[in-house]
């Protein structure tokens, strides 16, 4: 405690001897000034951690003593003593950004709690935090070696997300490692709970969690009345960490009604768990309802142009065909801007759809470009540019005028993704799919330890593009890459965020009903 440098001023300082002497006694270090331009000099020469000013001074006031000590540094805690309590001098002095007011007579315990407030809090904090962690790291640690259903796994990669944004403001390294160990060992469980349980997911549905392709029917069509705006925006590749960053902007406007998860569908792919969204089908049944709507992996044409289609298709066979709906996929800037600017169209539908890619088009900028990679090189980077993105987007404006005109909102996403670390060699021919967290094809060679490996397709509802066809999905954060290329792919592809394979960030996803404030 003892760098801890106070500075105190005021026009009467040697009356306040005993409280300084209490202080010193404490072990902070006090100078003491009885002039506001005498004070500004001292912050010039010297480097002080809090300032007590008295506001009623001769000459130079306190109010005009605190906008020059905020102009030359912004960042020292002032915490303002004053005899009046009239409201104007309060609001003067909050607009001029003071840490705290205390009045006159102050006595040295309310001194005392004033500077633990403003400069002890952080630690205080953090120390809380790091011992709260601690207890409720061994608490996860047993959790995990007993988790057996789905609805155990949401919740323990929630309080996994949970301590990553506590532990996000405390900026300890050892702390981070330690939970960044923990994780990966929940991955390391998860897949072998995936692995075990998935095929009779879509076979047994009664004991299956809610998933991509039985979304819609179950939790977005009860929300769909014909005298209820609503609108559905789904943010491709929003991970639940995410969601949970952008959240507090959101509730500016609008109130949470409810905030789920759901299992997206393998591949953990735009093109096989958002059509499955819309179609309401898995991938094997969208291509034998809709002939040639299907697109395998290595076609050219794109893979998700029929949504609208897949869409009006299940809400007819929800009982909605009559029903005005609108559908707007959003895959640039200047599109969120066009769309926005014409809202009011849209609004003429009791129910609406916007896809929104850029969460997206963000993940696959990280691998192509330096710039953004270099930006986003862990989740806390990664979360803070998404917040970033999502506080100028239109997006944004546009959840603002949805607000405004009182329309229902559910915030979903297809999928997650995961930042890669780690390679997996695997050989295969020309015809094998360029994904990197999930691979299809012919006589593919690979580690078998580090895959989920579906040799028949359609025991998980999968197209087969040819007859001998195998799925294989990718565990915890690797990625696949070719022996014969391999530098190139483990430098490239390293620390870069992909989708398509078996985690807890790309399958445990967001589902959240808000009401307009």
């Amino acid at each position: 405690m003892d760098n801890i440098q106070i500075l105190w001023v005021d026009d009467e300082i040697d009356l306040l001897k005993p409280h300084i002497m209490f202080l010193e006694d404490k072990g902070y270090s006090v100078d003491k000034i009885n002039n506001g331009a005498e004070a500004l000099e001292m912050v010039d020469e010297k480097r002080y951690d809090l300032i007590f000013l008295d506001e009623n001074m001769p000459g130079m006031d306190g109010l005009e003593t605190l906008k020059r000590l905020k102009s030359k540094n912004n960042s020292i805690p002032v915490i303002m003593i004053t005899k009046s309590e009239e409201e104007a001098i309060m609001e003067d002095a909050i607009g001029s950004q003071i840490s705290d007011y205390l009045i006159k007579p102050v006595n040295p315990k309310q001194i005392l709690l004033s500077i633990k407030k403003n400069l002890d809090t952080r630690r205080l904090v953090s120390e809380k935090t790091t011992s709260n962690y601690q207890q409720e790291f061994r608490q996860i640690a047993m959790d995990m070696s007993m988790v057996n259903d789905f609805e155990g796994w949401e919740d323990l990669y929630k309080r996994l997300i949970f301590w990553e944004l506590e532990l996000d403001q405390l900026e300890d390294e050892g702390l981070n490692e330690i939970l960044l160990t923990q994780k990966k060992e929940a991955n390391s469980q998860f897949f072998k709970f995936i692995s075990k349980n998935y095929e009779d997911w879509l076979h047994n549905g009664e004991d299956a969690p809610v998933m991509s392709h039985t979304l819609f029917k179950k939790w977005v069509n009860p929300s769909i009345k014909a005298n209820d705006k609503t609108c559905l925006i789904v943010i491709d590749n929003l991970r639940y960490d995410q969601w949970k960053v952008i959240k507090p902007i959101i509730e500016q406007y609008y109130v949470t009604d409810e905030e789920k998860s759901f299992y997206s569908i393998l591949p953990t792919a735009t093109q096989y768990a958002r059509n499955a969204i819309f179609s309401g089908l898995m991938p094997l049944e969208i291509k034998k309802r809709f002939g040639d709507k299907w697109v395998d992996d290595n076609d050219e044409e794109g893979k998700n142009n029929y949504e609208e289609d897949f869409l009006l298709d299940q809400m007819k066979r929800l009982g909605h065909g009559d029903m005005k709906v609108g559908y707007k996929k959003i895959t640039n800037h200047n599109a969120g801007k066009k769309l926005v600017d014409n809202i009011s169209n849209m609004l003429v539908n009791p129910f609406n759809v916007v896809v929104y890619n850029f969460v997206d088009m963000l993940s696959h900028a990280k691998t192509d470009m330096k710039v953004i990679k270099e930006l986003a090189d862990n989740d806390k980077a990664y979360r803070s540019l998404t917040k970033s993105w999502f506080q100028n987007s239109p997006l944004l404006d546009m959840i603002k005028i949805l607000a405004d005109k009182k329309v229902k909102l559910i915030i979903t996403t297809d999928h997650g993704t995961i930042n890669v670390d780690d390679p997996t060699k695997l050989v295969g021919d020309k015809s094998v799919n360029t994904n990197l967290r999930y691979k299809v094809g012919r006589g593919m060679s690979y580690q078998f330890k580090d895959v989920y490996e579906v040799k028949n397709p359609e025991d998980i509802y999968l197209p087969k593009p040819n007859i001998n066809s195998t799925f294989v999905f990718a565990k915890e954060s690797l990625f696949f890459a070719y022996p014969n290329n391999f530098n190139h792919y483990v430098k490239y592809y390293s620390n870069t965020y992909q989708h398509g394979g078996l985690s807890l960030e790309e399958m445990i996803v967001p589902f959240v009903t808000l009401t307009p404030r």
